[in-house]
Parts: structure tokens; C-alpha cells; sequence
């Protein structure tokens, strides 16, 4: 259950604080008490926690001084839609406006100053869709580019799961990458190619991860149509935390052999 104290506001705690510290409240309170300082909070429920903190031997300074850290901390805490941007890709309805997904993507290859990782289910039209990456290479010769990509498996076909992985990286360096470009790592999963029960699996993701800062999570594949003319919902994410936790999950999968380079 979420404390109490946690739903008020920066405001709300320094005033809480200052009426503990001067002695306009005293405890034990009432909620009735309470309620001239905390607006339309839950006063029972506040008054029992501060009760509780009185009953572990905290003085009304150190309460003071506790809650007024609080309210440090939620007034500095950015709020979420300062960290979160919604991308949405399709006719544009209702007022709303779109950032169209290609812009986002191209974007953040664009300001890529050490490292990318890409993970895609479908691949067409490539060469256009990663020509801001490619050029962001060859301008930054040290930028750590890897790629974590699907291999397709055409219906019928029974060549071996390596045969199918060299074909599919002829075609990404000679169709889905620009040619004139230094070359991206890229890796591929063996494992989920392999038919269980008749069903093989596929790596479904489609996401950016950008130096450990930013990362991007869409439901649109790296394709003409799903960048420009699908509709299409992602969301932009300012996290390191996030960011790197997604850079640290693929990066397992190759540290326990589950993906394989191939470029």
C-alpha cells in the first residue's frame, strides 16, 4: 500500500513540516486537524502514519526535517510526460497531432554519440530507412552500432537454418543497407528458429536503445509503410535506467549464445 505521505504535494508536505515544527500541530492529530494543511488528502490516513513515525521515537523535528526531504524530492522529480513522448504515425483526427515515427527514428540515429542497438522484426525499403544511421556512422567512426534483427522464413522452405541466415544477410548488405556505408553488427537468433512443434518463433521486437539515454518502443517495423503511412503507436523514453536495462537484456542473449553475429 502506498504511504500516505507520498500523495502530497511538495506544497502540501513543506506546510505539513512547518505546522509539526511550530507546534500548530501536535501529536497525536485528528484528521480534522490536519485537513487546514492538507487540502482534500486523506487526514485519517495521514494522521496514523505520523502517529506511527511518533511511535518509533521520531521527534517532531526530525518529522519536520523527514517531511520537507520529501518535498525536495517531489519537486525536483520531473513529471512523466516531461519524460515520456507519445509518437503516433497516421491520419491526422480530432485535432490531434502526430510526430510521425520516421522523424523519431531518424532523429535519434541522428543524435547517436556512442552507441545504438536496434531491434527489428521486418525489414523493406531498409536502405532509405537507415540512411540516417549510416551516415551518422560515417561521420562517427567509433559509434557502436548493433543490430538484432528477425530472419524471415519463406513458407515451405527446408534449407538449413545457417542457409537461411547467409541468404538473409546477402540481401541486407546489398538491399537493406546503404552500400556506400560502413557495415552495423549485426546479430541473429538461431534458437527461435528452430521448429517446435511446427511452430518456430521470431523476434518480434522492434525498438532503439541510444547511448544508454534514450529509448524508443513501437509497434512499427523498420518498413516504408509502417515508418510513413501505418498507423502506428510508440513511445519515446528519456531513461538511462530503462535504456540500459534493454542494451543489458540483448547483450545477455549473446553472452549466453542465444543470438549469433553475423555481420
Amino acid at each position: 500500500m502506498k504511504d500516505p505521505l507520498l500523495s502530497l504535494a511538495p506544497t502540501e508536505l513543506n506546510a505539513l513540516a512547518a505546522s509539526i515544527r511550530s507546534g500548530r500541530v501536535t501529536l497525536p492529530c485528528s484528521a480534522h486537524s490536519l485537513q487546514r494543511v492538507v487540502g482534500t488528502a486523506d487526514g485519517d490516513s495521514i494522521s496514523r502514519r505520523l502517529e506511527a513515525l511518533a511511535s518509533v521515537g521520531m521527534s517532531p523535528e526530525a518529522m519536520s526535517a523527514c517531511l520537507e526531504l520529501l518535498a525536495q524530492s517531489a519537486a525536483s522529480r520531473p513529471l512523466l510526460e516531461d519524460l515520456v513522448d507519445l509518437v503516433t504515425t497516421g491520419p491526422e483526427a480530432g485535432g490531434v497531432a502526430n510526430r510521425s515515427t520516421s522523424v523519431v527514428v531518424a532523429d535519434l540515429f541522428r543524435s547517436a554519440q556512442r552507441s545504438v542497438l536496434v531491434a527489428g522484426y521486418a525489414i523493406y525499403q531498409g536502405q532509405k530507412i537507415f540512411q540516417s544511421l549510416a551516415e551518422r556512422m560515417e561521420r562517427c567512426p567509433d559509434l557502436h552500432v548493433r543490430m538484432f534483427l528477425d530472419v524471415p522464413r519463406a513458407r515451405g522452405d527446408t534449407s538449413s537454418i545457417s542457409n537461411q541466415i547467409a541468404r538473409f544477410v546477402q540481401t541486407f548488405r546489398t538491399s537493406q543497407w546503404p552500400n556506400w556505408a560502413p557495415m552495423p553488427q549485426v546479430y541473429c537468433c538461431e534458437e527461435i528458429m528452430e521448429t517446435e512443434h511446427g511452430k518456430p518463433g521470431s523476434l518480434h521486437a522492434k525498438c532503439i536503445a541510444v547511448d544508454d539515454q534514450q529509448l524508443f518502443v513501437s509497434s512499427a517495423n523498420f518498413t516504408e509503410a509502417a515508418q510513413d503511412r501505418n498507423i502506428e503507436v510508440g513511445l519515446l523514453v528519456r531513461s538511462a535506467v530503462l535504456s540500459e536495462r534493454l542494451t543489458r537484456f540483448f547483450e545477455a542473449l549473446v553472452d549466453s549464445h542465444h543470438f549469433h553475429r553475423a555481420i
